[in-house]
């Protein structure tokens, strides 16, 4: 149970601190940055990463609760690369309003996710699947960002 424990503690932190840094620039620097059209609305953002971060820390504890250590290691370590990755995002497009940074991450990001993917696949095909929608999400991500930084942001 300690390795659930810090799984989900992991994954609550990187959400927070990926919030925190993401909030105060929302409805100043985000707001005045040219989007195309199809952007989401900015409340669409915090419910829908909600969810991703939930089925993210479910989908991580099937892997820790399914194998033994030796059959884990790859599936958590890329998970947890890619939870870096994720916050480095924040902190790339949000902290140091860099679109090109943040794209450059996302990227790298996508990649990651999509390693994470098929390890938990290989653990359990339930975890696999709970980290689909995830890595749907950050395509999106990583679309809208590169939309961000074509507009000349």
């Amino acid at each position: 149970m300690m390795g659930v424990a810090v799984i989900v503690t992991a994954t609550t932190l990187v959400a927070a601190v990926g919030g925190a840094v993401t909030a105060p620039n929302v409805g100043s620097w985000y707001e005045h940055l040219p989007k195309p059209d199809w952007t989401p609305p900015n409340w669409v953002f915090g419910p829908v990463w909600t969810v991703m971060y939930a089925l993210m820390a479910v989908a991580a504890s099937i892997v820790w609760v399914s194998r033994a250590c030796d059959d884990i290691c790859c599936p958590l370590s890329a998970f947890g690369a890619q939870l870096v990755l994720n916050l480095a995002w924040s902190v790339c497009f949000f902290g140091l309003h860099s679109p090109l940074l943040g794209f450059l991450d996302v990227c790298l990001l996508w990649v990651l996710v999509g390693v994470t993917v098929a390890e938990f696949f290989l653990v359990s095909r339930v975890a696999g699947l709970l980290l689909i929608p995830y890595w749907l999400w950050v395509t999106f991500a990583a679309i809208l960002n590169a939309a961000i930084v074509m507009k000349g942001s």
